[in-house]
């Protein structure tokens, strides 16, 4: 479990709630099921006519990852190449056909095997880089059906107020009616902003961190196999493959500044 997705997703709700309270409010204010249809149905339903359906539900699935982590261990992966390397050049790159079963990459066990198999180091580069761009293109789509919710749902907010105030026009008389309308109108607003800005966007956000942290491994999976490909000495692999692990606070503090920009342009957009 990611703790600080956690943590940051009930300090954001239970701050506003708080507040909300101290200020003598309740939360059976912000229960309005009309405005949660309105801004859930409207937003789902703009985002899968701007996506593919196919996308649109990979995005549904991976929206666990936000809050459950299973990225790989550098340093584990680290040392496993680096031994793999002193084998090949002990004994040559053959008897790496022995440890393919304790594999359970799939990517690193198909570069493997093509090692073994007496693939020249450009072609092992060319063909799993080639596989490495075609999945990253699918997996970088992935936040951005987040953004786009993210941009959606103020829009959608904005709508249930709009429809929240005909209400209230169309009952002046009633003066029940009258009040109904306005909380729809004003809780539907909370709603869109707060589904964007606490949920939407920080997701996005958090996706782009675990595919970046994704590539990164399999770039320092391919790097490996071609350096033991090549001869290079163990020691000079794991130097090269270190600088890699280097690279994921690089790729977080990426992410999170793309996190902030979004949050700008949504907050653009709802004024």
């Amino acid at each position: 479990m990611d703790k600080g997705s956690i943590a940051g997703i009930i300090l954001a709700i239970g701050g506003i709630l708080t507040g909300m309270m101290i200020e003598g409010g309740s939360i059976a204010q912000l229960t309005q099921p009309t405005a949660a249809i309105i801004v859930l149905g409207g937003t789902i339903g703009a985002v899968m006519l701007q996506f593919p359906l196919e996308t649109f539900l990979a995005a549904c699935r991976q929206a666990a990852r936000v809050f459950i982590s299973k990225s790989t261990d550098g340093e584990a992966l680290l040392a496993q190449l680096v031994g793999f390397a002193h084998k090949a050049r002990k004994n040559g790159i053959v008897s790496l056909d022995s440890d393919l079963d304790s594999i359970s990459d799939p990517f690193l066990k198909q570069a493997l095997m093509m090692a073994i198999d007496g693939t020249e180091p450009s072609e092992v580069r060319k063909i799993m880089q080639l596989e490495l761009d075609n999945k990253s293109e699918l997996e970088e789509n992935i936040p951005k059906v987040f953004e786009s919710a993210g941009g959606f749902s103020p829009t959608v907010g904005i709508i249930g107020a709009v429809l929240g105030l005909i209400q209230v026009m169309q009952h002046l008389a009633n003066i029940d009616e009258v009040g109904r309308g306005i909380a729809v109108a004003f809780v539907a607003t909370i709603y869109g902003v707060g589904f964007a800005n606490l949920i939407c966007l920080p997701a996005a956000g958090k996706l782009k961190i675990r595919h970046r942290e994704e590539q990164l491994i399999k770039e320092m999976m391919l790097e490996g196999v071609t350096s033991i490909i090549e001869g290079m000495n163990p020691r000079m692999v794991e130097t090269k493959l270190r600088t890699f692990l280097g690279e994921h606070k690089t790729a977080t503090s990426a992410a999170k500044a793309d996190v902030a920009e979004a949050a700008a342009e949504a907050s653009q957009a709802s004024a």
